[in-house]
């Protein structure tokens, strides 16, 4: 286990400093969530949402989640380039754990999803909204823990993959609807019975559903605790199938 930990550490301090070197992917990461924040924010001020809290603590954490949703999913693209240049090649032939060049590579992009949450929310407040700090923590948590399960995923296929025109649709195609059917811009409820019916066959409905829960301050509704046994299930799930996939790819 000491040896995993340090060679996690290891290839951790790596890819952060790669990633330190490139602003503008740093930048462009929270530029589509903070398009979101900004002009569409504004049009729910004075609408109905339904829900607990104000409209700000409507959107901002399902614009979090969205961030967490798309960023960690694409988190292996990177991957599948450094194949094609013969990196991995050249780590195959290195005493370092197979799982720490997984958990290293995941450990990199929760840190940089949770800064990247840390602005967003800090541009948030400045246009309006009011959260309980414990809330906005445990939003914080959920992010981290919906990147630790993504990224899995995401780094296990791109092992399996040649060629980012392979990895990109496959991406997509789960996504899309998993971002419009967990209700990260509106709540599901606000919509026909039968699609509030099938939005609960998504997991991350209910990361949505907690996160806004956290922000308005409503800790006892249960769904904040619903919400932590998705999102602790799907990632031992996840990092479970993530690693397995990994070793198989001979990573």
């Amino acid at each position: 286990m000491p040896h995993v930990l340090s060679d996690t550490a290891l290839v951790f301090g790596r890819y952060a400093r790669q990633t330190l070197r490139s602003t503008p992917a740093l930048v462009f990461g929270l530029i589509q969530p903070l398009l979101f924040l900004v002009f569409f924010g504004p049009l729910l001020n004075d609408l109905p949402l339904g829900g607990d809290g104000d409209s700000w603590q409507i959107i901002v954490p399902g614009i979090l989640i969205q961030l967490g949703l798309f960023s960690a999913s694409f988190a292996g693209i990177g991957l599948v380039l450094e194949k094609r240049l013969g990196i991995i090649e050249r780590m195959r032939v290195t005493p370092v754990s197979r799982l720490a060049l997984l958990m290293g590579r995941v450990l990199k992009d929760v840190v940089q999803l949770l800064v990247q949450s840390l602005v967003l929310v800090a541009v948030a407040v400045v246009m309006g909204l009011r959260a309980p700090v414990a809330g906005v923590a445990i939003g914080f948590v959920f992010v981290g823990v919906l990147t630790v399960s993504l990224a899995s995923l995401s780094y296990a296929l791109a092992m399996r993959v040649a060629t980012p025109q392979e990895f990109a649709p496959v991406i997509n195609a789960v996504t899309m609807p998993a971002m419009l059917l967990s209700g990260v811009l509106l709540p599901m409820t606000l919509g026909p019975r039968w699609l509030d019916v099938v939005s609960h066959c998504v997991p991350f409905r209910y990361l949505v559903d907690g996160v806004r829960a956290a922000f308005a301050g409503e800790y006892g509704d249960g769904k904040i605790a619903l919400a932590s046994l998705v999102a602790t299930g799907l990632a031992v799930v996840a990092v479970t199938l993530g690693a397995r996939l990994f070793r198989q790819a001979g990573a």
